[in-house]
């Protein structure tokens, strides 16, 4: 039995979808709600790791906050 792993997504709103995307390797799914989404994003991780048993993850990405000043107009 194979132990768990834990990995990273993101989850944005696009129109009536929410759109959940691994970080750490390029694999996303969608679903109508971000538990949906997140749930097919599990399925399709798991599809992907049977076709690609040791695939290059790399270590997620610094996600943070910057500012720009106001616009002028």
């Amino acid at each position: 039995m194979s132990r768990p792993h834990t990995f990273t997504a993101a989850v944005h709103q696009e129109e009536d979808w929410y759109v959940a995307q691994w970080l750490e390797v390029d694999v996303a799914s969608q679903g109508q709600t971000i538990d949906e989404a997140l749930g097919n994003l599990a399925e399709a991780v798991e599809l992907y790791l049977e076709h690609v048993p040791t695939p290059t993850i790399t270590p997620a990405p610094l996600v943070t906050h910057f500012h720009l000043p106001g616009s002028a107009a």
